[in-house]
């Protein structure tokens, strides 16, 4: 038996969750088969270097969840594939249902660590809006989406480089994506983001923005915002950290102004180190912050963007 995962490509470059699923299906023993869509040589090859053992190209397929849940449950029957890890994405999250009911599998979604083998595959999850986690131990056929930038990517793995070109039968299509009208967001995807700048009602207005746009791009960060700052018509809503935003889990995430209310936490309290700036010290933000700064943003973030310029200096 194997692992079959599912890659994504976007604005022409390979996504980082793609790899961490290659790596994240080593850890559960492998070998590791990768679907990739209208992809190239270039993506490939990062993918063996992360873990992929196969990468199947399909190429000249147009998304649509139907056609693409075909296809991947196609693949994995094929391949005798027991575990499908796929993207915590907004595309991913489409489709994932639909193979799970094809492959009669178990779906879990939203996982954040995962390990065991191909037979019984151990997940953690958050759940209770992020104020817990949930252990679940399941018996595969199962299907797992899981959480950009929570799996360590594998490097310069010794991957047999086999790549192999199919075009799977899409069968019965009824709907298909014609059109996408993106809205205007940061110069980095949130989502993918390894470090995010995020700021909330402590930024007292629009204006105020560049303070932590200037730091973000030193950072070659993301820039976030909580609900507050979108609902009060500051940031568009592309940016939004929370229940009803996206959810991240960046290495540092960066809370300026932010009370931290529940909501925006179980968008981000996954991340791997949380600094919060307010001048409130009974802020709920402190209460899962690694390091908190009792202070006005409006000082600290000027002076945290210095120390890093002379850094880059």
């Amino acid at each position: 038996m194997s692992i079959l995962a599912v890659a994504e490509i976007k604005d022409g470059n390979l996504k980082k969750i793609s790899k961490e699923l290659a790596s994240a299906g080593q850890k559960l023993g492998g070998p590791v088969n990768v679907i990739l869509f209208n992809g190239n040589d270039d993506h490939a090859n990062e993918l063996f270097n992360a873990g992929a053992d196969t990468v199947i190209k399909v190429d000249g397929k147009e998304y649509s969840p139907e056609g693409w849940a075909n296809m991947i449950s196609q693949i994995a029957k094929e391949k005798g594939a027991k575990v499908i890890l796929i993207p915590h994405s907004v595309q991913g999250k489409d489709y994932a249902g639909r193979v799970a009911i094809q492959l009669s599998a178990n779906l879990i979604a939203d996982v954040v660590e995962v390990k065991g083998n191909s037979d019984t595959v151990e997940v953690k999850k958050p759940i209770y809006s992020g104020k817990a986690y949930a252990n679940i131990k399941v018996n595969s056929p199962v299907v797992i989406t899981i959480r950009p930038n929570s799996q360590e990517v594998l490097e310069n793995y010794n991957s047999p480089k086999n790549i192999e070109t199919v075009s799977p039968d899409e069968g019965t299509v009824k709907a298909k994506l014609t059109n996408m009208q993106q809205a205007e967001a940061g110069k980095v995807q949130l989502t993918e983001a390894s470090i995010i700048v995020s700021g909330g009602r402590g930024i007292k207005g629009p204006e105020n923005w560049p303070i932590l746009q200037e730091l973000a791009d030193l950072l070659g960060a993301a820039l976030g915002a909580s609900r507050a700052a979108v609902d009060a018509g500051w940031i568009d809503h592309s940016h939004q950290v929370g229940q009803t935003g996206k959810t991240v889990s960046p290495n540092l995430y960066i809370a300026c102004g932010i009370s931290g209310a529940i909501q925006h936490l179980a968008g981000m309290g996954s991340s791997k180190i949380i600094v919060a700036i307010n001048k409130d010290p009974d802020a709920n933000i402190f209460k899962v912050a690694t390091y908190g700064v009792v202070d006005d943003l409006f000082k600290v973030v000027p002076a945290m963007t210095e120390e890093v310029r002379k850094l880059y200096s």
